[in-house]
């Protein structure tokens, strides 16, 4: 299936597998396996996570998640670099419910537009939420966000 030794940031040709496929390196890359972030925090992946992060919705407006997306499989591989990465920028995440920033969610942000977002329930401890390829007004949020404290480039 996924070559144990693979690029930094490699990405996928989603028609190359079968959402089954894309299940199994899932369950096998993450749910399966002990993920820190680069700075010590201990991630948790579920199964159903997979749902959340690799179907968008066909109507944005209802918010369905209804169609498998392969933009989104195609980086599958990512999220786990994203994570580990100690160049990546870091922000604080945004609670759109309470409309307020959330010193424990937590964003990722690599290569410019692909975003990571873990939520912290205990000191170093974090379940994933998601990660997509966000788009110009998205990104411009994240970015406007406070930098997470602590990391390098907050510490710069």
């Amino acid at each position: 299936m996924v070559e144990e030794q693979r690029e930094h940031y490699r990405q996928l040709v989603a028609k190359d597998y079968t959402e089954e496929e894309f299940r199994e390196m899932w369950r096998s890359n993450y749910c399966r396996q002990v993920i820190h972030t680069f700075d010590g925090i201990r991630v948790r992946f579920y199964d159903s996570h997979f749902d959340h992060a690799f179907y968008e919705s066909s109507d944005r407006r209802q918010a369905n998640k209804d169609v498998l997306s392969p933009r989104r499989l195609s980086r599958i591989l990512w999220i786990k670099d994203a994570l580990e990465d100690p160049e990546a920028e870091i922000h604080v995440g945004y609670l759109s419910k309470s409309h307020s920033q959330s010193g424990k969610r937590r964003v990722t942000l690599v290569k410019g537009n692909y975003v990571v977002v873990i939520q912290l329930y205990k000191e170093k401890e974090a379940n994933f939420i998601t990660a997509f390829v966000g788009d110009e007004e998205t990104i411009k949020k994240v970015k406007s966000d406070p930098l997470w404290p602590g990391t390098k480039k907050d510490a710069d």
